[in-house]
């Protein structure tokens, strides 16, 4: 059961379409996991819907909607469909199989610690980096704060923090608000989808000189 969910005013935002990708991203994955912001989302949109209806239409020129007409009439009335021909994994969320087309395991997942692996899948136009994180079981991440925003989504396994724990569906926000020390479960590896802003800043002793390290990757 789905224990952790995005605040009503971050699935307001995703109803009415004002986020950034990889924000609107996790938010997508979690509500195909997740019944409860699913229907939720739904009444936000029905909500948006009858808003808009109330709403008195605005008069146009003649000249802009013949000209929009006339685009229409240049537009053809059929295009051809390309089907991916990769076989998609249905265990894959839909939100996400653009960006993972065949497994987890298929991506080009590089080594950051013994038990951390990291695979990005793009950078936003804000500049969010949208990556994968694969911890081994009982693994790991050094003690640290943020300097932005962190979104995470669960999609396997499972993890714990000084905050609780977060299993498959459940979504998690933290910023500069919050230092913490992620621990993958013992019995089984963690997958999450990981979207940050600007880059953790690690707050122990013997690892507070990777963070100006993590501020270039973060640029990259």
């Amino acid at each position: 059961m789905v224990e952790h969910h995005p605040a009503p005013e971050l699935l307001a935002a995703f109803s009415a379409g004002s986020l950034p990708l990889g924000h609107a991203l996790c938010v997508g994955v979690h509500t195909e996991y997740c019944n409860e912001c699913q229907v939720n989302v739904q009444r936000l949109n029905k909500l948006g819907g009858q808003f808009f209806e109330d709403l008195q239409p605005a008069s146009i020129s003649e000249n802009l909607r013949d000209s929009v007409f006339s685009m229409l009439d240049d537009t053809p009335e059929s295009e051809q469909i390309i089907v991916p021909t990769t076989k998609q994994n249905s265990d894959i969320p839909r939100s996400l199989r653009q960006f993972i087309p065949e497994s987890y395991d298929a991506l080009p997942w590089e080594r950051v610690t013994p038990s951390i692996e990291t695979a990005k899948l793009c950078v936003d136009t804000n500049g969010a980096r949208v990556e994968m994180l694969r911890i081994k079981p009982g693994g790991n991440i050094a003690t640290h704060t943020h300097t932005g925003d962190e979104f995470t989504m669960v999609l396997e396994g499972g993890f714990s923090d000084e905050s609780g724990i977060y299993l498959a569906g459940d979504f998690v926000f933290k910023d500069g608000k919050h230092k913490h020390r992620p621990m993958a479960t013992k019995d089984a590896r963690c997958i999450c989808l990981s979207v940050t802003d600007a880059p953790i800043a690690f707050t122990g002793f013997f690892t507070r000189w990777l963070n100006p390290l993590l501020k270039k990757g973060h640029m990259r």
